[in-house]
């Protein structure tokens, strides 16, 4: 009766003024998990594309492993099992020798990625060899990605606790670049081409080119030239394919050859581009900019000048 008695406009303001007020109550009690809900349906959204880009990887490997290797028996189990595999890393609490037993650890896990490609690739070259490894451990990682993503989707879909759904929520534009990075790059391998590190290499190549090579460590060639009036060693990764080597020991073994009378080592390496850089830009810096890889001494993919 009373809304009934009210002039028209007076009653539009009062009905707003209850929708108003509707909505405030609505956000009081139901307004974080409205936000929730928001949340979860982007990260769902996500661990959808993170799985299409993991059964790609995985298809990829797959018809790999059957092109080249053409395995006698069907070896989807046993690629199933090799995505689940993980690497753990030892024991740092006594930091007294912690690269060493990564290192150990880590040419334990290169031996048995490639005695389980030789098993599902076994009319595979070593070349081919090499390259089926570096795609099985990129789809290694595009499965890890999907996991942990999955993780906090059903662990905070479980829950319901809204900063578990906050944590994957934030950082999924960054695991998403990186998934895709990985993606590509398992297509490039498949194809031989050079990716990323390769610019070490092609830098080490053309010093090289109509020098002697010698085998100097595991999948490492070195040449003894002379650039501007100096004795220059040229280390670099044998190739072809994506074997890396023993890049620490080739570069020990120069140095013990030496007598330590080594006046400068310089790396060459890929970098990590920022936003907003240009690609391709070369940069200079002292030390090494990047950590002990698989041989406990440099990265393994860098390559090497050392001057004496």
């Amino acid at each position: 009766m009373y809304l009934a008695m009210l002039p028209q406009e007076d009653l539009l303001g009062f009905l707003v003024q209850i929708g108003w007020l509707a909505f405030i109550v609505f956000s009081i009690f139901y307004g974080q998990r409205l936000q929730m809900w928001t949340m979860l349906r982007e990260v769902g959204s996500s661990l959808a594309r993170f799985k299409s880009m993991k059964d790609e990887g995985r298809r990829l490997a797959l018809s790999a492993i059957k092109e080249l290797g053409k395995p006698k028996i069907d070896p989807n189990a046993r690629l199933d099992q090799f995505l689940e595999s993980q690497v753990f890393a030892p024991v740092d609490m006594d930091p007294q020798g912690i690269v060493w037993k990564l290192e150990h650890v880590l040419d334990v896990r290169d031996v048995r990625f490639k005695d389980e490609v030789k098993i599902m690739a076994p009319e595979a070259n070593e070349t081919q060899i090499k390259n089926l490894e570096d795609m099985l451990g990129a789809a290694l990682v595009l499965n890890l990605i999907y996991k942990i993503v999955r993780h906090f989707y059903l662990l905070g879909k479980k829950t319901m606790n809204l900063y578990i759904i906050m944590q994957v929520q934030m950082v999924l534009p960054l695991l998403m670049i990186e998934a895709k990075a990985y993606a590509n790059a398992l297509r490039a391998i498949k194809n031989g081409q050079p990716i990323g590190d390769g610019a070490g290499p092609l830098v080490a190549g053309k010093l090289m080119r109509k020098h002697e090579k010698r085998n100097i460590a595991k999948d490492i060639v070195v040449s003894k030239l002379i650039l501007e009036d100096r004795t220059a060693y040229v280390i670099k990764a044998k190739g072809p394919g994506a074997a890396v080597g023993k890049l620490g020991d080739g570069i020990k073994r120069i140095i013990d050859e030496n007598d330590g009378k080594i006046a400068s080592l310089i790396t060459i390496d890929a970098q990590q581009k920022y936003e907003g850089e240009e690609a391709g830009k070369v940069t200079e810096g002292v030390g090494v900019a990047i950590g002990p890889g698989g041989n406990g001494f440099f990265a393994p993919d860098s390559s090497t000048i050392i001057l004496q």
